[in-house]
């Protein structure tokens, strides 16, 4: 008798992949927008299936072991594949090339569009990407005046809504960070007027406090603000060395300083806004076709794939 078939999924080696190219199951969840949980089940079936040990876990996050490491390059081989696939209806069947002037803020470029980016040009050879940092009000400046193509920003920070399109790919929940000893992180329930009291980190970039701000005010509440940095991981390192707490996305969370210390999260009674990662582009221009196949190329990218 032959060897039983072996029934992977898409999901389960994408699932794979973050973790090991992340080194952490809790950063491939948050940059896959599911819950960590998944990715455990997804990994564990695979290695099921398989066998073998994939991963190694360790206090600070996952490592390939020798079968892991040399699955990755065919797990690879397997996205790469599917990404080829995916080509023809989203362009490459008509020939299309050109340049893509692509801007992107700064937690965008930063904390979601790495992977993206490496992606599309392995996928798209032929067409041209340029992407540029740039602040939300000069991304809109330059999209109407057709300086850009086409952003990949926070969109709900956007300001122009009669002179741009948007379309969401990702919404990152904000949470409450807080060291791992904190009282609140074993509080039955936390609200807005709980970390009101507590000393508070506050991130400026990429207009966070504006936002922050808004909500606080809908709660009649101010935190009380011991340091603001345009720095993430600065907040990180505060929050975790338990100088402060503070609320801010998962999208940019990790559960690990740079110092090694350990932060914990916890929802929120109130319902905080989400921040929402998506394309923009002017309304009055058309779509390039570059453009157009970067947009599909996104869609299916956050659409699940399996």
């Amino acid at each position: 008798m032959g060897q039983p078939a072996i029934s992977l999924t898409f999901k389960q080696v994408r699932y794979f992949i973050a973790a090991a190219e992340t080194g952490q199951i809790s950063q491939a969840a948050m940059e896959l927008n599911i819950s960590q949980s998944a990715v455990t089940v997804a990994i564990q079936g695979l290695e099921a299936q398989l066998g073998v040990s994939l991963l190694e876990r360790t206090p600070l996050g996952v490592t390939l072991t020798i079968e892991g490491s040399r699955f990755l390059a065919r797990a690879r081989n397997i996205v790469a594949a599917v990404e080829d696939a995916m080509r023809s209806p989203m362009g490459e069947g008509r020939g299309i090339t050109g340049r893509l002037r692509l801007g992107a803020t700064y937690t965008v470029a930063g904390y979601f569009m790495t992977r993206h980016y490496a992606r599309f040009r392995r996928a798209y050879p032929e067409i041209a990407l340029e992407m540029v940092e740039l602040p939300r009000p000069a991304i809109e400046e330059d999209l109407a005046r057709g300086r850009l193509d086409m952003a990949v920003m926070l969109v709900s920070n956007l300001a122009d809504h009669e002179g741009l399109e948007e379309e969401p790919l990702m919404r990152s929940r904000r949470r409450l960070w807080l060291p791992a000893d904190h009282s609140l992180a074993t509080a039955p329930q936390v609200s807005l007027s709980d970390v009101a009291r507590e000393p508070y980190v506050m991130l400026t970039v990429d207009e966070a406090r504006d936002t922050a701000g808004r909500y606080w005010a809908r709660a009649g509440l101010e935190p009380r603000v011991i340091f603001a940095t345009s720095s993430v991981e600065a907040v990180r390192s505060m929050v975790a060395a338990g100088m402060g707490v503070t609320i801010l996305s998962d999208m940019v969370y990790r559960p690990w300083s740079l110092e090694g210390q350990r932060l914990d999260l916890r929802d929120l009674a109130e319902p905080i806004p989400s921040m929402d990662v998506g394309l923009a582009w002017a309304r009055a221009r058309p779509l390039s076709g570059p453009a157009a196949v970067f947009r599909a190329f996104m869609s299916v990218a956050l659409g699940g794939g399996g």
